[in-house]
């Protein structure tokens, strides 16, 4: 962040002033300059504290990516209060666990995703739901909104106040809300203009969700320079690819698989991406083939970036200059690169001791980015953020001799599709309570599309004859889309070692022969 702007709030107030004819948000047809966004986001806050919203209490609000995000992110930080975006893709008894666990007095939600919502209002009986867009029976955002006085309350945020709560799903089925804090952001969004060259004449593509930390970090990272933020709501190639050339684009964060749904739009070779500067991609591998396709094709530069929403995103970065396909370090685009100014990283044993060059361990992180701890959770806090600072990724990896880190396999179970994470236990749980099951491994395997999905290793239960189908169909009423097993296998009986645990280890080895990287 600029040296005048270090918190979310004053971030907005400061470029209010110094440019606010300037676009902050554009979509479609319709924008909002830094004026605009500043009252809006004023009556918000106003209409928040009316709600009853206090410093340090949690607004919920879920939609796809739309303008009324960035009311509701900045009017609750003018109270010094606390945004949490709820991923739209979960299914309503998710959602429900996750509002109810931040406590939220407010939820604004999507006129689209309030059916869902509505089977799960008892549920939410103490939190007041707002609806964005037309919902009858529902109080209207524009209307709550305006309703309210276009003064900034003044509130003033310090650096370890929380700035923003985004919900993780837990290796034991239940969500944790990762508290980043007001410093937390300014040292994670300080990274861009100097790795990317944003500045405030940028014209970034938010196509990522803003219930993700590529969502949302990534938007609040062209707002901190001053920069626009054209918003996508939907990620349909061809759109997307009208949309680089039109809203001539300088800066995009992108999945690979988005990348490649790109590449594969007819004529996208003949448009023009002349403004666009750079992209940053994360979350899961990218291909060669692919990569080298997207060099050629939009010809600007590529980084990667690697990150977790505990470490507020990009804490490991693969330059630009090691991004030839033909040049002599192609073997580092296997990799995943070095650690950013001000991040430590440790490659370690069970033991927590350091494993030497090219050996593999748990990967941990320490510095200015990494989270304040788990909502309510003291114990995975403890788990995952030691007393020194070191924050234990989950993941497993190895340096090389320049110190460029790689990915080998991941500690945690954890499955990555589509940039979406799924823990095995929880979907192993939706699983078990069907009848016909006695037991159940859920295991991440290829995929080309998505880099990795959850394949269900299956023991029938004695005398059924439970089908794929209807098992899928199961799992379809129980869990989000993305967390559904793909494919099943049935046997008649899971590997274990000598305690009882699962060799997944095993179960997994047969779909990887000949991949570089145990994940996707």
């Amino acid at each position: 962040m600029t040296e005048v702007a270090r918190t979310t709030a004053a971030l907005l107030r400061h470029w209010a002033a110094h440019r606010p004819d300037h676009p902050a948000v554009r979509w479609g047809d319709q924008q909002l300059t830094y004026r605009e966004l500043d009252e809006r986001s004023s009556r918000v806050a106003n209409a928040l504290r009316s709600s009853g919203v206090g410093p340090g209490e949690r607004v919920a609000f879920l939609d796809k990516n739309s303008p009324e995000q960035f009311e509701l992110y900045f009017g609750a930080a003018k109270l010094n209060a606390v945004p949490c975006p709820v991923n739209f893709r979960l299914a309503p008894t998710e959602i429900a666990v996750i509002v109810k666990d931040s406590g939220a007095k407010v939820f604004a939600v999507g006129a689209e995703f309030l059916p869902g919502v509505e089977s799960i209002a008892e549920e939410l009986a103490a939190t007041e739901i707002v609806a964005i867009g037309p919902a009858p029976g529902r109080s209207s955002f524009t209307e709550w909104r305006d309703a309210r006085a276009a003064h900034d309350p003044g509130a003033t945020q310090l650096p370890d106040d929380v700035a923003y709560q985004l919900y993780s799903s837990g290796t034991t089925g239940r969500p944790k809300g990762v508290q980043l804090t007001q410093a937390n952001l300014a040292a994670g969004l300080s990274i861009y203009p100097g790795l990317l060259g944003m500045g405030p004449e940028s014209v970034s593509m938010v196509a990522m969700p803003l219930y993700h930390i590529g969502g949302g970090g990534w938007a609040l990272a062209a707002l901190t320079v001053g920069a626009t933020n054209v918003l996508v709501r939907d990620i349909v190639p061809d759109d997307l690819v009208a949309l680089v050339e039109r809203e001539r684009i300088s800066h995009a964060f992108v999945v690979p698989a988005v990348l490649q749904f790109m590449l594969g739009v007819p004529g996208v070779a003949d448009r023009d991406f002349s403004a666009l500067r750079y992209v940053l991609y994360g979350a899961s591998p990218i291909s060669e083939k692919v990569l080298a396709g997207s060099i050629r094709t939009f010809g600007c530069g590529f980084v990667q970036a690697y990150g977790l929403t505990e470490s507020t995103g990009t804490v490991i970065y693969l330059p630009e200059a090691d991004h030839d396909p033909e040049g002599p370090n192609r073997h580092r685009l296997r990799g995943v690169g070095l650690p950013i100014a001000g991040t430590e990283i440790r490659v370690v044993d069970p033991a927590g001791i350091d494993v030497a060059q090219g050996e593999v361990g748990e990967i941990w992180i320490k510095g200015p980015t990494v989270m304040k701890g788990y909502w309510n959770m003291p114990e995975a806090t403890a788990e995952s953020v030691l007393p020194d600072g070191w924050l234990r990724s989950g993941d497993a990896g190895f340096r090389d001799a320049d110190g460029y880190l790689y990915i080998h396999d991941r500690v945690k179970d954890m499955i990555v599709s589509g940039a979406e994470n799924v823990y095995p236990a929880e979907v192993e749980n939706a699983i078990m309570s069907h009848p016909g099951v006695a037991d159940v491994a859920v295991i991440g395997v290829p995929s080309d599309k998505w880099g990795e999905t959850p394949k269900a290793v299956v023991v029938r239960a004695a005398g059924g004859d439970l089908t794929e189908e209807e098992l899928l169909v199961h799992c379809r009423k129980h869990l989000a889309g993305f967390k559904c097993p793909t494919s099943v296998d049935w046997v008649d009986e899971l590997p274990r070692n000598p305690s009882g645990k699962v060799l997944k280890k095993d179960l997994r080895a047969p779909y990887w022969v000949g991949r570089t990287r145990m994940v996707g």
